[in-house]
């Protein structure tokens, strides 16, 4: 296993980090302790997740529980984490809507607050590495949030911030406001990232790259339509897991060729795709949201395949332009209805 420093904390993390989104689901939560150990044997000690992961309705799928039945997978992952937490950079966030109350969402002081001591809980810890706001929350201003996320260093809870979602404008505010209130600045920023949707070059691979954050890329596979083409033969795949749509044509054939170049070099679709993306100058390390301790197993063999300047410029070529930065804000499940 590579590791890369994590933005400017001086702190090394695996170029290969576990993504937790489909805890309870894939793998099951009895199943979730053998990949959390693998990861470790991996030499993986970078893991992802969320207050909201594992147990919405947007996770279900066919032959698991159901969302009711699930237990969050912070809870799934504090249990595997059980005697080994010390081996592991934690990464967790919030702004998702947990709850009724209308303010069980956003990124307020008194909702960060809350959703940090509930991570603490589930995690069975008492620090949390890395803490994220999950989406940009339009009701509250940065000076708020980076305050609270202050003191809750000060306080010990949490050791760095990050920002998540949020378009290269938005990082840079946040900035600015650390230095000009001498408020502890975000050091990482977490996106969708990888060869099929490159967005994240326009700006904020830029900015990252100026000010010192590390990008921290979410599906990097593009929902293992850059891993292996027998996602196609999937009843549910891509972004289906999380009940939106499926592949385009144009998608599938940039992974076509994606398959075909990596056959080519003697390499696979999965180690091309992860190796590119670890190529790019602010990426330390990015998110395998693996089902299996195969998958992971072969997904960190991707750290190690360093790949030549011709090979990085074809598969750079197989993409369009970057699109425009798109952020989830808006997006996601309507609120529950209040009780009563």
């Amino acid at each position: 296993m590579q590791y890369a420093v994590l933005g400017s904390t001086g702190v090394k993390v695996s170029r290969i980090c576990l993504g937790t989104a489909t805890f309870g689901v894939a793998p099951t939560a009895q199943d979730a302790d053998q990949l959390v150990g693998a990861a470790i044997d991996l030499g993986i000690n970078f893991v992802d997740t969320a207050d909201v992961y594992g147990n919405m309705p947007v996770f279900d799928r066919p032959g698991a529980p159901a969302a009711a039945d699930r237990e969050p997978a912070e809870q799934i992952l504090g249990r595997a984490l059980r005697g080994r937490r010390e081996d592991m950079i934690v990464a967790t966030k919030s702004n998702g809507i947990v709850g009724r109350d209308i303010n069980d969402r956003g990124l307020s002081r008194r909702h960060i607050i809350r959703q940090v001591e509930t991570s603490l809980r589930r995690l069975e810890t008492d620090y949390i590495d890395l803490y994220y706001a999950h989406d940009p929350d339009p009701d509250t201003p940065l000076e708020q949030t980076l305050a609270a996320y202050d003191d809750l260093i000060r306080q010990g809870k949490i050791r760095y911030v990050g920002l998540s979602n949020h378009p290269a404008w938005q990082v840079t505010q946040a900035l600015w406001i650390a230095d000009d209130r001498r408020l502890q600045p975000p050091v990482a920023s977490q996106v969708k990232y990888n060869l099929i949707d490159r967005a994240a070059e326009r700006e904020l691979g830029p900015a990252s790259e100026r000010f010192g954050l590390s990008i921290i890329p979410y599906a990097p596979l593009h929902g293992g339509l850059l891993a292996d083409l027998g996602v196609l033969d999937r009843e549910v795949s891509g972004d289906q897991r999380f009940g939106a749509a499926g592949f385009t044509d144009t998608e599938i054939g940039i992974a076509r060729e994606v398959d075909r170049l990596s056959r080519d070099w003697g390499l696979t679709a999965y180690q091309v795709s992860l190796a590119w993306l670890l190529s790019r100058a602010a990426v330390s390390s990015v998110i395998v949201g693996a089902e299996t301790v195969d998958e992971l197993s072969a997904n960190a063999t991707a750290a190690d395949v360093q790949l030549d300047t011709a090979q990085l410029d074809a598969l750079t070529a197989l993409a369009a332009e970057p699109g425009a930065f798109h952020h989830r804000a808006g997006d996601g499940p309507e609120p529950p209805a209040a009780a009563g």
